[in-house]
C-alpha cells in the first residue's frame, strides 16, 4: 500500500509502526502536525479488517486531531494512535506496557488517551512506562467519554436551531446509530431534553438498556439511514455518510459523534445540495479533548464544562459562515482550522528570524 501519495496522508510528520512479538502488540501511531503544541490524540483498538484499513484509518484520525484542536482554540497539535486486535478479547497487561514503551520512543511529541476500545485503565498500564499519557494521573479528568458526549449535545443543539429555529429539542426526533460510552451519554442528554429516540447498536444489551431506562425505540442497523427523523446522530465508526447511506437519509440535519463520518470529502458537497445540515464531526465531538487540555493540578471541572459548551457558538459561526458563503460546512470549519495554524506557523517563523 501507498503511503505518501493518498489523500489520507496530507504531510503527516511521522507515521510509526510497533510490533511486540511478545505481547502480540501491533499497533500504529500517525503525528499529523506540531505546529500548535504536542500531537494530542485517542488510542484506538479494533479488529480492522486489513492492515490497509488500519492505517487510512489513522492517518485519517490524526488529520481529524489537528483540525478539532485548532478549532477549538487549543495549543495542541494533531495524532492518534491504533491498536490491531479485538478489545473483547486481546487485551493483556503485556500488551499496554508494551504499547507504552511505543508512545515514549516519541520523545513527548504524541501524548496518548482514551477512543474506541481502550479505557482509562488500559492507559494506567501504559502509564507505567511513560508520562506521555493524558488522562489518569494528578488532576486528571478520567474517562473523557462525558465531556465529549456534552460537546455534542450542545453541537447538535445548534444544528437544530440553525435548521429548525427552534431553541428547544423537545419533541424532535434523532435517530443515534452507536451506543458506546459517547453515544450512549448523548442518548441520555436527548431524552433529558424531550427528544424522542430511535438507536441502534452492534450490542444488543446498549439497546437494551436504551429502550428500558430512556424510551427508545430500536431498529436493526441497517435500518437507521432511513428512519423518519429530524436528526441523524452517528456515534460509531466513520465513513457512514456516503454514496449508499446519504440518498436514504429523512433527517434534515446530521450532528454526532462519530470521527470522520464523510466517507469523502465530497460527500459534504452531496449533503448540502439535498438540504442537509452537516455539523463537522471534529468541531462538535472536541469535548473529550478539550476537558483533558484543562488537566492539572488546578483541574476545574465547571470551567471545562463551560468551555465545552461553548461548541454550540463554534457550531452556530460555521453554520452561518456556510450558508453565507454557499459552501459546505465541512470546509468551512477546515479553512478555520487551517487559517489558525498558518498564523502560528508564519508566526514562528518571524519569531525564528528575529533570534
Amino acid at each position: 500500500m501507498a503511503i505518501f501519495t493518498p489523500n489520507e496522508f496530507d504531510d503527516h510528520e511521522s507515521v510509526l509502526f510497533f510490533h511486540d512479538k511478545k505481547s502480540n502488540l501491533k499497533a500504529i501511531i500517525a503525528v499529523h502536525d506540531t505546529t500548535l503544541g504536542p500531537a494530542l490524540g485517542g488510542t484506538r483498538m479494533w479488529e480492522y479488517a486489513s492492515e490497509e484499513d488500519a492505517i487510512d484509518d489513522v492517518l485519517r484520525l490524526s488529520r481529524g486531531m489537528t483540525y478539532k484542536s485548532s478549532l477549538a482554540g487549543l495549543n495542541l497539535g494533531g495524532g492518534k494512535s491504533v491498536i490491531i486486535g479485538n478489545a473483547r478479547e486481546h487485551k493483556t497487561e503485556e500488551l499496554f506496557a508494551a504499547f507504552g514503551r511505543a508512545v515514549h520512543q516519541l520523545n513527548g511529541s504524541y501524548i496518548a488517551a482514551e477512543d474506541v476500545g481502550t479505557t482509562v485503565e488500559d492507559l494506567e498500564i501504559a502509564r507505567q512506562e511513560t508520562p506521555h499519557i493524558a488522562g489518569i494521573g494528578e488532576g486528571n479528568v478520567g474517562n473523557p467519554s462525558p465531556a465529549t458526549a456534552w460537546g455534542v449535545f450542545n453541537g447538535l443543539k445548534a444544528a437544530a436551531h440553525f435548521r429548525y429555529k427552534k431553541d428547544t429539542l423537545h419533541g424532535l426526533k434523532v435517530a443515534v446509530q452507536g451506543l458506546g460510552n459517547v453515544g450512549y451519554g448523548l442518548c441520555e442528554h436527548l431524552a433529558k431534553a424531550g427528544a424522542d429516540l430511535v438507536v441502534t447498536d452492534i450490542h444488543s444489551p446498549s439497546v437494551e438498556k436504551a429502550v428500558q431506562k430512556l424510551g427508545a425505540k430500536a431498529v436493526y442497523s441497517d435500518d437507521i439511514f432511513h428512519q423518519d427523523v429530524d436528526i441523524f446522530a452517528p456515534c460509531a465508526l466513520g465513513a457512514v455518510l456516503n454514496d449508499q447511506t446519504i440518498p436514504r437519509l429523512k433527517a434534515k440535519v446530521v450532528a454526532g459523534a462519530a470521527n470522520n463520518q464523510l466517507a469523502e470529502a465530497r460527500h459534504a458537497t452531496d449533503l448540502m445540495n439535498r438540504g442537509i445540515l452537516y455539523a463537522p464531526d471534529y468541531a462538535i465531538n472536541a469535548g473529550g479533548i478539550i476537558v483533558i487540555s484543562h488537566e492539572g493540578p488546578n483541574y476545574d471541572k465547571k470551567k471545562a464544562m463551560k468551555d465545552i459548551a461553548g461548541i454550540y457558538d463554534t457550531s452556530i459561526k460555521i453554520f452561518t459562515r456556510a450558508e453565507q458563503e454557499n459552501i459546505p460546512t465541512a470546509d468551512v470549519a477546515d479553512r478555520i482550522a487551517i487559517e489558525r495554524i498558518e498564523k502560528v506557523k508564519v508566526e514562528n517563523s518571524q519569531l525564528a528570524m528575529a533570534g
